[in-house]
């Protein structure tokens, strides 16, 4: 390294290859606002090949780094190390699809340790695919192709003793799928024992094809809280190294904890709702809806295309599928919602969790782009709540509604503010919470939560603002809004999303189809890739804070000529 490239499918998996690297002085900082990142970044090392924070993208990036060496005559070998939960992943399987096209030595690396696509693990089967792949077998392989080639019937000679190889291989060891895709089969080799590992690396940098190298570990091994609960350590925050308990972990419910304990209470109702996710069970608060429900409840792996795609089949069939993805997720279905469920015009609930900034994990993770990839899609209602009481709101009337639905909310606690009363949802219209100011302030969904301190500061200071909660991006009652906002003097959107393409573009736009212009300052997230951190100080960052927000609108009186 890094002349030969090693490409970690998830971040996650490299944390103690940073340290080897280049990183062991500022591993402190894992994670952490200015600190380096919880996935592999090429611009914070050589030693970092591609971003890793989607699962299922290595092999390709592997087979395309292989091939331009070769074209361009470059030293270097391409590793793709890729867990057997990021396989399940579509885009992993089609570069499999594609990988043994091309006869080179690409090499992937399969950390299975959940044993989900090994049952054959033992000492032949290991033996076997060992014996298979060492130096000398391979010479001689390769010696004996090249001396059958050239004598009578040797091309019959060589089928016959492939079938006999494939068949070895097939009986006695897991490696057939991959063997029939041009793949060599390495493994299982136990992974945690170095000189086997080593072994088995040396002897697939021998072949002369794509090689896979299938390692069983197991999950947390050396770390006992880890090993009895590998799905809370795949990816961590702050934690008490004795106990394995998380520091700092708030009681208060959130987003995904109402939504969960809604659907759930909507199943007991509803026998026909189903729910689906793409290997975020517990991420999504689904769990208790999969223990109460388990042929109810369905956990398709790595795979948000397929999740959207079945679920749409669910709906033909007459379920109420509710299929929650996180927001940077859900980026990878774009097709299907468009194609599979809103052409169609089929009741598939999207729920969205994760929008807006998600903190320590990052650009690659934060759900900044979901309301501009989501309005442009005809027959798709989008929801944006501002807390708690809304959220239930809207899954009870995406129940109601016989068509497509995208519900967005944010991570974290849910806002709960008891000064406001609940006030009945109305399909398209925006809630009205004050109309006493000639500047207007519409909050886009859960960032509802930094406008409304900065809303009871002008209150304090005797500055009177209209305050205006969106609820619904799609539809919008056009005539309603134009009628509320016709007579301000100054508009102010908030949203936590982009503000190219986003709610408060389309508001815009609204008013000056309406023949309304009035001067409008659209706040979100600007057209840039912001890093990880806290909630809170990406929001400074972006000026999406309350202090910020307070600014702005006292900006606007000035212009206003108010103040």
């Amino acid at each position: 390294m890094p002349k030969d490239k090693i490409i970690w499918d998830v971040g996650h998996q490299s944390y103690a290859y940073k340290i080897l690297t280049d990183r062991l002085d500022s591993f402190h900082t894992l994670r952490q606002y200015k600190g380096i990142s919880g996935f592999s970044r090429p611009e914070e090392s050589v030693y970092d090949t591609c971003i890793s924070g989607h699962a299922s993208t290595s092999i390709s990036s592997a087979v395309g780094i292989t091939l331009a060496n070769s074209l361009l005559n470059k030293e270097g070998k391409a590793v793709a190390v890729i867990g057997d939960g990021a396989l399940t992943g579509g885009v992993a399987l089609e570069a499999l699809n594609n990988i043994g096209v091309f006869k080179k030595n690409i090499i992937i690396v399969l950390n299975d340790n959940e044993m989900s696509i090994s049952n054959n693990v033992g000492t032949f089967s290991s033996y076997l695919s060992k014996s298979m792949t060492s130096a000398l077998a391979t010479k001689m392989r390769y010696d004996f192709k090249s001396v059958a080639g050239e004598a009578p019937f040797g091309d019959t000679v060589l089928k016959i003793a492939k079938k006999m190889e494939n068949v070895m291989i097939g009986v006695l060891s897991p490696g057939a799928f991959f063997e029939n895709l041009g793949i060599r089969y390495i493994g299982p080799i136990n992974g945690h024992n170095i000189k086997e590992i080593e072994k088995a690396l040396s002897n697939a940098k021998l072949q002369k094809r794509p090689v896979l190298v299938h390692i069983a570990t197991k999950k947390g091994k050396g770390y006992k809280p880890a090993e009895e609960s590998p799905d809370i350590f795949h990816g961590v925050s702050a934690f008490d190294k004795e106990t394995g308990k998380a520091k700092g972990k708030s009681s208060s419910m959130s987003w995904t904890d109402v939504f969960g304990s809604k659907l759930l209470s909507m199943a007991e109702t509803h026998n026909n709702i189903a729910a689906v996710t793409a290997a975020m069970r517990d991420g999504t608060g689904l769990k208790d809806f999969a223990e109460k429900y388990p042929d109810r409840f369905f956990d398709v792996g790595i795979a948000e295309q397929y999740a959207v795609a079945f679920s749409a089949g669910l709906a033909i069939a007459g379920m109420k599928p509710y299929c929650a993805v996180y927001s940077t997720f859900l980026q990878r279905a774009y097709d299907q919602i468009i194609h599979d469920v809103a052409i169609a015009k089929l009741p598939v609930t999207l729920c969205v969790d994760r929008g807006g900034f998600v903190g320590a994990d990052g650009s690659t993770h934060h759900g900044i782009y979901d309301i501009a990839y989501l309005k442009t899609i005809p027959n798709l209602n989008i929801m944006v709540p501002k807390d708690k009481q809304e959220l239930e709101a809207m899954l009870d009337l995406s129940y109601e509604l016989n068509e497509p639905v995208a519900i967005r909310y944010a991570r974290g606690n849910v806002y709960e503010n008891s000064e406001l009363a609940f006030n009945k949802l109305e399909t398209g219209r925006p809630e009205i919470i004050s109309n006493n100011g000639s500047i207007a302030v519409i909050s886009v969904g859960h960032i509802f939560s930094e406008v409304y301190p900065a809303y009871k500061k002008l209150l304090s200071e005797n500055k009177e603002v209209s305050l205006i909660n969106l609820r619904f991006i799609k539809p919008i009652d056009k005539e309603y809004l134009c009628s509320i906002l016709k007579d301000k003097s100054f508009i102010i959107t908030v949203e936590e999303g982009a503000v190219l393409g986003g709610a408060g573009e389309t508001i815009v736009s609204i008013l000056n189809n309406c023949g309304v212009y009035i001067p409008c300052r659209t706040i979100g997230i600007s057209d840039e890739f912001f890093e990880h951190g806290t909630v809170n100080d990406l929001r400074k960052d972006a000026g999406l804070d309350s202090i910020s927000i307070y600014n702005v609108i006292n900006e606007c009186f000035i212009k206003a000529g108010k103040i």
